[in-house]
């Protein structure tokens, strides 16, 4: 199926509370609906930079650079914001959004390896032109951290027979295969979901360091936007909700005590304001099933001291 932004009209509106110029950015341009959408609310003498590590999305990426002036593609992680930005002397900016989920095409292609639904080799690089395939990583990886991977990231209870049954298997060429392995190893799995479901989302997540740019990109997202500016964050699966929603949550919190429950003089340091969280409507649900465990977080840079 082509790839369906999620949450497209809430989001850019979000961000852009009304404004229509400015400088912005895409922290993942995937196939550009969410960038597209934003470029036509934007004037003639705004600026849109994006950021993809795909490169079948940069190529579609390239397309639009041709097509709009106002529009830049970074071959880059968005774990690289400030630094990329920075060379383009680009210092601050007055909004910045994110679609962390996979997109329908990287699912939908067997050769990119994501997905059990379509056999394929064992990739599941976001960006296959560097590192590790998943097949790769599985043979090198000891088997306890295995566990250990598919039971944080996956969330998976029976992480230690799945990680044992994987390493038994020796190298692991396609995702039928893999999803096999599990399947047999796995004594019980949820309704309608695939045996395998959890322990590829960890794979997945690992081979691609997901969580940890999302720990490298929210702080920075923060320091380039200006007074008033906005974050809209899209995730997928708890665990990178939990990040953007503990991650706002201390940056829009005043400590009161000094923990004793004697009042103190606090220094505010909060540099954040929250907005929203929205989930998809029902009818989007209906058109769009993969966008049923989407979050958008919303939340607003706070008025910079001498700004």
């Amino acid at each position: 199926m082509s790839h369906i932004s999620v949450l497209l009209h809430e989001t850019v509106d979000a961000l852009l509370a009304g404004r229509n110029t400015g400088i912005y950015v895409d922290g993942t341009f995937g196939r550009g609906g969410h960038t597209r959408l934003l470029l036509s609310k934007l004037d003639e003498n705004s600026k849109v930079y994006a950021f993809d590590k795909d490169p079948q999305a940069l190529e579609v990426a390239y397309q639009l650079e041709k097509e709009d002036p106002r529009f830049k593609i970074i071959h880059a992680s968005f774990a690289d914001l400030q630094q990329e930005l920075n060379q383009l002397d680009i210092y601050q900016v007055d909004g910045i959004m994110a679609d962390l989920g996979v997109s329908s095409p990287q699912l939908d292609q067997a050769e990119r390896g994501f997905s059990f639904m379509h056999d394929g080799p064992l990739d599941m690089r976001m960006d296959n032109s560097q590192g590790q395939t998943a097949a790769e990583w599985l043979l090198d990886v000891e088997e306890e951290h295995l566990a250990n991977i598919i039971f944080q990231y996956g969330e998976e209870r029976y992480s230690r027979r799945i990680a044992k049954a994987i390493k038994q298997a020796g190298y692991i060429e396609t995702t039928g295969k893999l999803a096999e392995i599990v399947k047999v190893a796995h004594p019980k799995w949820e309704k309608n979901k695939h045996a395998a479901t959890r322990t590829f989302q960890a794979i997945r997540i690992e081979i691609n360091k997901e969580l940890d740019d999302v720990h490298t990109f929210l702080p920075q997202a923060v320091d380039l936007l200006k007074s008033n500016a906005r974050l809209a964050v899209i995730s997928f699966h708890s665990l990178e909700d939990r990040i953007i929603k503990q991650f706002i949550q201390k940056e829009s919190t005043l400590a009161e005590d000094n923990g004793w429950g004697l009042p103190q003089k606090v220094q505010d340091t909060r540099r954040l304001k929250k907005i929203d969280r929205i989930r998809a409507s029902e009818e989007e649900v209906k058109v769009n099933p993969r966008s049923r465990s989407a979050w958008l977080r919303v939340a607003e840079r706070l008025e910079q001291k001498g700004a």
